[in-house]
């Protein structure tokens, strides 16, 4: 039986491989140079499935995929958190003084202000976290150290110099499991999470009367987002986390009051919450 093939943005060692590993211990990743080619690959049959990230704790939303998602035909199935944690590491040999540049990802230099500053090192924008390893491991230079993960250090045979760098603790990823076909979870099998995404009319008041329904139907929405359409400053499109199975009733209802309201309306998945969101319930933190 062959490996179910699951395609990722970056080069091998990068966070989202990491979540595939974990979330996928026996798939083969497949890393892709784009998050459109990674999107590609899916919808080719090339992969089963994909990998991608949509949200960080720090950076906030995964800007492209927000633009990307809707446009690309394909399903959410799941989704995985991930605690971010990144090792500045450089050549074999190397020793913190050598160092006088760090490359990575922009958001991986941004969560690890307070080290780069205490070094006086100098940042470098890279595509991503672990296509800074490869280079830096590649030129074979001790005066520039890359910010990425465990794996991509071992992958690259560079030497940890500084373990889990980032500001925060709390820096977490989450990602979605993307497929070619819908398969929604069973209404009733745990905690769901559904996601839709939806353009209201040209009407005053058409957002708030749109989202009215879940309010009143007593519906948990996590996650709203608006985005441009094609450019058009007026055209906006929604995307949309609210926890529950379309069938049940109260968000059967917020749903069919959403459409009244709707020029435009697609449920992109429906699957079962990661454990990781109870961590952050709102009776957790009181």
């Amino acid at each position: 039986m062959s490996k179910l093939k699951i395609a990722f943005q970056g080069e091998p060692g990068a966070n989202s491989h990491i979540a595939i590993v974990e979330a996928y211990p026996d798939a083969e990743p497949m890393p892709c140079a784009t998050f459109e080619d990674a999107l590609s690959a899916i919808s080719s049959g090339e992969a089963d499935l994909g990998m991608i990230p949509i949200e960080n704790s720090v950076a906030g939303r995964v800007a492209d995929i927000h633009h990307l998602l809707p446009a690309s035909g394909l399903f959410i199935i799941g989704e995985w958190f991930l605690p971010v944690r990144h090792q500045l590491m450089a050549v074999k040999g190397t020793k913190l003084e050598d160092i006088k540049s760090v490359e990575s990802h922009v958001h991986a230099l941004g969560q690890c202000r307070r080290i780069i500053r205490k070094l006086g090192i100098k940042p470098i924008v890279h595509a991503d976290t672990a296509g800074s390893a490869r280079d830096i491991s590649e030129r074979n230079d001790k005066a520039v150290a890359a910010i990425a993960s465990r794996l991509a250090a071992k992958i690259y045979g560079l030497d940890i110099l500084a373990e889990d760098i980032e500001d925060e603790a709390h820096n977490t990823t989450r990602f979605v499991v993307l497929a070619r076909e819908p398969k929604w979870a069973a209404q009733g099998a745990g905690p769901l999470v559904t996601t839709f995404v939806f353009r209201v009319r040209n009407l005053p008041a058409a957002l708030y009367k749109a989202l009215g329904g879940f309010a009143t139907n007593g519906v948990n929405m996590t996650k709203l987002e608006s985005y441009m359409v094609d450019g058009n400053f007026f055209a906006t499109q929604f995307y949309a986390d609210v926890d529950g199975h379309p069938d049940d009733k109260g968000l059967a209802f917020a749903i069919e009051e959403l459409k009244f309201f709707s020029r435009e309306f697609r449920i992109v998945g429906v699957y079962p919450g990661h454990p990781f969101r109870a961590t952050f319930s709102e009776t957790q933190q009181d």
